[in-house]
């Protein structure tokens, strides 16, 4: 219940629990009350429509590289294309959620990238090909707003798995168009139309798919649990940031650029499994296209547990040990999957290969959710550019791996697996060098210094004039409601004399 100013009890504002931000303090998957899970089911559906788009071309490589006369450099840079456009997106995504909030940041691009998803149906050329998933891949800094969002309604304890959640389910669209696809346009070619241009009708279904999405988002969606950024700011309830600032304290943040480069060799490994996996079955083992398709899925749809697993398995060590536990678990778990990444390309029979690839599959989507059970303690007001930051590493990871061992006939495909492998496990080396004063890193506790506490973390990036103005109030309360990354340990400490104690609403 909510306690109004003289006392009396009025109704409760919020169906969850919420503290002093109003952000949930529960995570009720499978409840649709507004607005923290209906922004939780509006973002997670949406990215979903843009993975399916994006990576809808691959399952049908086959009959469109035939169609097309794609040689295998054509196919490398189409790839390349589809996760190389959402670097920079991403990043201007993450701006864009900052100032303008993420349900118009996120259906605004929705709705800019779905005619190219139609126009895939008219590629004619190696050339047109490649420029159609170029600008379809914008999409993916969707990603972006779905953790932006998800961080903005929910608190602490269940950031991780409300994250994890949302982007792996997100995520499942890498799987699920693996049989969607195949599926379509064998439809298509039932009814009676040729493969050359059953394919192209196939592309219809996810460019219809994610058109809806955007108007879903816009229609039913809310920025903050208080309301949408426009009537905040209009009402005063909200100040409108400077870009310059926000941009600042985001990049100038070293623990950001880490953990883009941590989420390069995730989330950047699974953008690329998911555009050479069908293609490397159908070549290496001799197997259907339909079969194909059903096994590189599998991959994808580990997402439905693995990248929410992981963001769950954030929280409870966040709970248990603090940022330090949320830090070595994602290590630990990246690693893992660096190794089982280096198997993978090792095995030789088809069986073996389903099997490694699918434990592999947990442990590198575990790891996303991990990642981002990190990112929204790293800046309360630059979070978005933090979160474009991470995201845009993932694509940066992509593009760079594909150009190096799967682009041209360099090295074999198992070769280029291998060599991912050691590179996943190099690249998640500098999470050590990750340290948070008030709650320490991977081998140091915390600061002894008086003066590193959250308060003074979150408030060093508001001036003493801003201050003045009181725009820092939202990261103060922040600060507040993220103490209990010190672990269960130290989190029963009295709170300084200066600090509002968490509220459930």
């Amino acid at each position: 219940m909510e306690i109004s100013s003289n006392g009396a009890e009025t109704q409760p504002k919020f169906a969850l629990p919420v503290d002093s931000e109003h952000k949930a303090t529960e995570f009720r998957l499978f409840s649709a009350a507004a607005p923290h899970m209906r922004a939780f089911h509006l973002s997670w559906v949406s990215f979903f429509a843009c993975f399916v788009s994006t990576f809808a071309a691959p399952p049908l490589l086959p009959i469109i590289r035939d169609n097309l006369n794609l040689t295998a450099t054509d196919i490398g840079n189409a790839g390349i294309a589809s996760v190389s456009g959402a670097v920079f997106a991403r990043l201007a995504m993450g701006t864009a959620c900052d100032l303008f909030g993420p349900r118009l940041a996120s259906a605004s691009l929705i709705l800019l990238t779905a005619p190219v998803v139609f126009f895939t149906s008219i590629a004619s050329s190696p050339v047109s090909f490649l420029l159609v998933r170029f600008f379809t891949g914008f999409s993916l800094a969707t990603f972006v707003s779905t953790q932006f969002w998800m961080s903005s309604m929910f608190s602490a304890p269940v950031v991780g798995t409300a994250n994890g959640v949302a982007g792996g389910w997100g995520n499942l669209g890498g799987g699920a168009t693996q049989l969607i696809m195949p599926l379509v346009f064998g439809l298509i070619r039932d009814i009676g139309a040729v493969k050359f241009t059953a394919w192209r009708i196939a592309f219809f279904i996810p460019a219809l798919f994610q058109t809806l999405s955007a108007f879903a988002v816009l229609l039913f969606g809310q920025d903050l649990p208080d309301g949408n950024y426009k009537r905040l700011q209009k009402s005063g309830d909200k100040q409108k940031d400077k870009f310059s600032r926000v941009f600042y304290h985001g990049i100038t943040n070293y623990r950001g650029w880490i953990l883009a480069l941590t989420y390069g060799y995730c989330f950047g490994v699974e953008l690329t499994i998911d555009n050479i996996i069908a293609e490397y079955f159908y070549d290496r083992f001799n197997l259907k296209l339909h079969t194909a398709g059903i096994i590189a899925a599998s991959f994808g749809l580990a997402n439905i547990i693995s990248r929410p697993g992981g963001g769950i398995l954030s929280d409870a060590m966040g709970k248990r040990f603090g940022m330090r536990g949320r830090l070595w678990t994602l290590w630990t778990v990246q690693t893992l999957g660096g190794v089982f990444c280096i198997i993978l390309g090792q095995v030789n029979s088809l069986s073996a290969s389903v099997a490694v690839m699918i434990i592999f599959s947990f442990f590198v989507q575990a790891a996303c959710g991990l990642t981002f059970g990190v990112v929204p303690f790293v800046s309360r007001r630059s979070l978005g550019v933090i979160s474009g930051m991470t995201g845009g590493g993932g694509n940066v990871g992509a593009v760079v791996t594909q150009l190096i061992f799967f682009k041209g006939s360099r090295y074999s495909k198992e070769t280029g697996i291998t060599l991912m492998g050691i590179m996943i496990i190099c690249c998640s080396l500098p999470l050590f060098l990750i340290y948070f004063p008030q709650w320490g890193g991977m081998f140091c506790g915390p600061s002894s210094a008086k003066t590193a506490t959250e308060e003074d973390y979150y408030m060093s990036e508001w001036s003493s004039n801003e201050k003045d103005k009181g725009l820092h109030e939202a990261s103060l309360k922040f600060a507040d409601n993220s103490r209990r990354e010190r672990g269960r340990s130290v989190h029963s400490q009295t709170l300084p004399s200066n600090a509002t104690p968490p509220a459930d609403v």
